[in-house]
């Protein structure tokens, strides 16, 4: 199985879409017309982010401080360094993987948590780049 897409409620698109385009670099994809507005962004192979402006039903919940230890969705990339600069130069805190792994987890202007690994650091042993010590 494949991951179709993943779909992230948040409250405001147009700061989100700084986020995620301007701090990511993520690109749009095609959206067709639904009874709430949001933006798809385009992956690899298909796959997808969907940002959904809908009501947040989890904005009370307290987070944990280590995205590790959150639900979030953890996204491969070749450009790991230039992404933590971005997010240096924003002041977008984030924490490095626990486990060793060049990885880190910052949160989006709605709290999502977003996990970056550095393509290269992907193990054989761990296909999805998943460590349960993060």
């Amino acid at each position: 199985m494949n991951i179709a897409h993943i779909g992230l409620i948040v409250t405001d698109l147009n700061r989100a879409a700084q986020f995620y385009e301007g701090i990511l670099g993520l690109s749009r994809t095609a959206r067709p017309e639904l009874a709430f507005e949001g933006i798809w962004y385009g992956l690899a192979a298909g796959q997808q982010i969907h940002l959904m402006l809908l009501h947040n039903p989890y904005a009370d919940s307290k987070k944990p401080a280590h995205g590790g230890r959150d639900n979030h969705v953890a996204l491969h990339t070749d450009a790991f360094d230039a992404i933590r600069q971005r997010l240096d130069t924003a002041r977008i805190s984030y924490s490095m993987s626990q486990s060793g792994r060049t990885a880190l987890f910052c949160r989006d202007p709605d709290g999502n948590t977003i996990e970056l690994i550095q393509a290269a650091a992907v193990s054989d042993d761990l296909p999805s780049g998943g460590d349960c010590r993060r």
